[in-house]
Parts: C-alpha cells; structure tokens; sequence
C-alpha cells in the first residue's frame, strides 16, 4: 500500500523538445522545433541508431502540438498488428510524426500507403516528420516515387551523445524527476550500467520509486545499494 501511494507523487515526464540534450544534434533540434512551430521547413528526415533521440523528437513534436490544441499524430510503424490502412484521414492533423519506417519499406502495400499519404499531406499543406535507422538510399525500397518523396526535405543523422553529454542528459532526466543526482552518483551509473538513453530512463525510473519509497536522497552510497539489488539489469 505505501510502495503505491509514492507512485502517485511521481512528476509526469513526456518528453519534450526542451528536455532534449542535442550534443551533436543540435541543428536537428532546431530544425524540429521549427517544423512543428511551423517555422521551417513541413517535411524533415532523421535517421539514426538506436538511442541517438529520433523517437524523443518525434514524440516531443507531437506532444507540443496537442498541448496546443493542434491534431497531431505519432506513429511507430515498428508496432506489431498495424496495418497500411491506419494511415488513411492522417492528412486532417497538423504534424504527423512516422518512426521506424525502415521496419516497413520492401513491403508493396506499405510503401504505397506512404507514399499517398506523403501526396496528401502535401496538397493538404501539413507537416510530416519520419524517422529510421538508415538513410533513405539504405531502406530497401522497391517503390521509386516513394524514395523520391522522401528526398524531398532535408535529411539529418542524429549521432550518438559523449560520455560528458550523457552526464548532461543524466542531470536534466533527474531533474524532470523531481532528483538531484550527485555529480558522483551520475559518473557511478555511466560507469556501471549500461549507457543508452533508454536504459540509463529506466534506471532512473527506478532509483526515482527506491528514493520515494525510503525518502532518501540520490547520494552515492545509497545509488550502490539500489544498483546491487538489480536496478541497472
């Protein structure tokens, strides 16, 4: 009953393009920003590995849009069960925002749904944010005049952060936690856990529940205790 009850208290955490830690990406940030500000350019693409923050933009633009009052969609085509058709009437939302569409393309009825809805969002005067791992020339596509529109705007690699902007991005996740993470706490977790942005999320998450539960601060010596009992596995 008391583990759940400090649940409750735990500060709401969607992503956000200004929690975003660009490092190296950030004319990317900046072009996202204008994207969904309408302020530049309505179509971007953004390729990228794993952990490099495609999906936080992505969700981020999305999300500032409806906060808003603007239709916007996010779409992770690497969802099981979706069909082509689920792209059908996206073209009525302001900013619609594809991830993953590297899981999709080398399928006929995919890529032509893409590539419809890419002409529609277009006569409709609507923005559309994509994402994948690799570059459009690596996707595999079998359908030409979808590669075309995906060339059709600026493309931006999104690269991975450094050890110093992983301590930066450590800090501002705390932070959007309600922690303050000891300088010497976040060198321990880089050092002991793995690194990616979404591993280094979930052992917040739960140094975040072990703090709320015995009201302690994130100091060293108690992060070595919450480690040992499997946070970082």
């Amino acid at each position: 009953m008391s583990r759940q009850l400090t649940l409750a208290v735990k500060l709401p955490r969607d992503p956000a393009l200004d929690s975003f830690v660009p490092g190296p990406n950030a004319e990317t940030l900046a072009a996202v920003r204008a994207c969904a500000e309408d302020s530049g350019e309505p179509y971007l693409y953004l390729w990228g590995p794993s952990g490099s923050g495609k999906t936080h933009l992505l969700l981020a633009a999305s999300r500032q849009l409806e906060g808003l009052g603007a239709p916007s969609q996010y779409l992770d085509l690497g969802l099981a069960g979706l069909h082509p058709d689920m792209l059908q009437g996206l073209e009525r939302m302001e900013l619609v925002c594809l991830d993953n569409i590297q899981l999709v393309t080398g399928d006929r009825d995919w890529e032509r749904a893409l590539f419809d809805l890419f002409n529609r969002l277009r006569e409709a005067e609507r923005r559309l944010l994509a994402a994948a791992h690799v570059p459009v020339a690596e996707l595999g596509l079998r359908l030409p005049d979808l590669r075309s529109r995906l060339n059709w705007g600026p493309a931006f690699r999104l690269r991975l952060l450094d050890d110093s902007q992983r301590l930066q991005l450590l800090e501002v996740a705390a932070h959007a936690r309600g922690m303050n993470l000891d300088p010497k706490a976040a060198e321990y977790i880089l050092r002991h856990c793995p690194r990616d942005p979404h591993s280094l999320a979930r052992i917040l998450d739960r140094i975040e529940d072990a703090t709320l539960a015995e009201k302690r601060a994130p100091k060293l010596h108690f992060l070595r205790k919450v480690l040992a009992e499997g946070v970082d596995t």
